[in-house]
């Protein structure tokens, strides 16, 4: 364990050394692209972000090939060397799109050759546990096919919810957590060392969002632009598809075998839900947004308003509360499913699962309140809840968001800059700044 944190810390400290030159560089290269109608950030913010993170993982498999434990995951797999291949070509691809807005069909060519050197590399499903079935193995044609699939599918699902200051870094960080916390159980209480590669991943992965998210939380002073989502996305992947499809369920332990243990031993067929759940609530995102741009006679690809997140602050929400709720449902989606996997006739832990998901149903539809704070507790609540007395005498709340509704609009001078609109971009994270708008149009 020391050993991963160990690696943890240094690729987390070397992305985020990285991020302030990194930004640097990205004002000086001229990878700002100007504000667009659909943007809501009031200055041109740099991109390039991935770039830092690239550097961690590098950092991160380079001081673990040092390490007398971990040596042993680069000498036993060659999946480490293989996720930095196919790492270094949609890094890439990345930087590319930031800086000169590349195609997104030529992004999408160029996520499925990052998979095929993966695959190429040995980085592969070999087999999956069907339920009822048991242990499957796949052809080298199934098992690319399904790894390319997996990697595409997860590469543009954590793109789509790179949409709000940490937003995506966030989700993909806790994601990482409970991911890690699996696999680490896996190798260490059942000694399948063929969980070891997945485990290291994780742990490098949550070094690279731990290293970026102090730079990119609201205010953002740099997105980390399809550099990094499509990176992350990757990492993340790969460690699916590594535990996924290199595990074998029936050496967990819980069982004769597989078939046998079908109804009793559910927990083994976690190695093929827990990719899943780790990344279900971008992938709903995703699903929604082909669905409803197909549906408009759209490109899949057309950027709009539509995503999750704009919908949290369409009813309301305020851009860190979006961001908290949707971490919220990502660590209970994937946290749940790791405690489901260690007791799984637990009915507690079903409890808990059913009655945080309502907690978190009632978060999700509040809209925006403020209270009415009494005058003798102003001190003890955040600026933004406190009251003032205006020139008639009426109480006018703190919070400047609120006062929009009784200040005065001053006529714009002539020459004057017109303001931007509130709201939310429509890819890359843009910050949300000021009132928010209600979205009247999504396309």
């Amino acid at each position: 364990m020391r050993e991963y944190l160990l690696t943890l810390c240094v690729t987390a400290a070397v992305t985020y050394l990285l991020t302030g030159p990194v930004r640097k560089f990205a004002i000086v290269a001229g990878a700002m692209p100007e504000i667009r109608a659909r943007d809501v950030h009031r200055e041109p913010t740099p991109r390039l972000g991935g770039i830092a993170m690239f550097f961690g993982l590098c950092a991160g498999l380079l001081v673990a090939d040092h390490l007398t434990n971990l040596n042993e995951v680069f000498v036993k797999s060659n999946e480490p060397r293989a996720l930095l291949s196919g790492a270094a070509l949609i890094w890439l691809i990345g930087v590319l799109d930031d800086k000169f807005e590349i195609d997104a069909l030529i992004k999408l060519g160029g996520q499925m050759i990052a998979a095929g050197v993966m695959v190429m590399q040995g980085l592969t499903i070999l087999w999956l546990p069907i339920p009822t079935v048991g242990t499957v193995a796949l052809t080298q044609w199934q098992g690319t096919l399904l790894t390319v699939a997996l990697v595409v599918i997860t590469i543009n699902a954590v793109n789509f919810v790179d949409g709000l200051d940490g937003l995506a870094a966030g989700m993909v960080c806790i994601a990482a957590a409970a991911f890690f916390m699996y696999t680490y159980r896996i190798w260490y209480s059942y000694g399948i060392e063929a969980a070891a590669p997945a485990t290291l991943f994780a742990a490098i992965l949550m070094g690279m969002c731990l290293g970026f998210l102090p730079h990119n939380m609201h205010p953002a002073r740099i997105f980390m632009g399809d550099s990094g989502s499509m990176l992350i996305g990757l990492v993340l992947a790969a460690g699916a598809i590594s535990v996924t499809g290199q595990v074998d369920p029936d050496n967990l332990g819980f069982g004769a075998s597989e078939r046998s243990t079908v109804h009793q031993m559910v927990p083994v067929y976690i190695p093929l839900l827990m990719p899943l759940t780790i990344i279900a609530v971008p992938a709903a995102d995703l699903v929604l947004a082909i669905v409803r741009r197909t549906w408009r006679g759209q490109s899949p690809f057309a950027a709009d308003r539509g995503h999750l997140h704009h919908r949290l602050l369409e009813i309301g929400h305020s851009h860190s509360r979006a961001v908290l709720i949707m971490y919220f449902w990502s660590a209970l989606i994937g946290f749940g499913a790791l405690a489901y996997s260690v007791n799984s006739a637990s009915m507690w832990i079903v409890l808990g699962v059913v009655f945080l998901s309502a907690v978190g149903l009632v978060l999700l539809l509040l809209p925006r309140f403020t209270p009415r704070v009494p005058a003798w507790a102003q001190r003890f609540v955040p600026p933004r809840y406190r009251r003032r007395r205006g020139t008639d005498g009426a109480a006018l709340l703190a919070d400047p968001a609120a006062q929009t509704a009784v200040e005065p609009v001053e006529p714009a001078e002539p020459g004057d800059r017109a303001p931007v609109t509130a709201g939310v971009s429509g890819v890359k994270g843009a910050t949300a700044i000021g009132p928010r708008s209600r979205f009247p149009d999504r396309g």
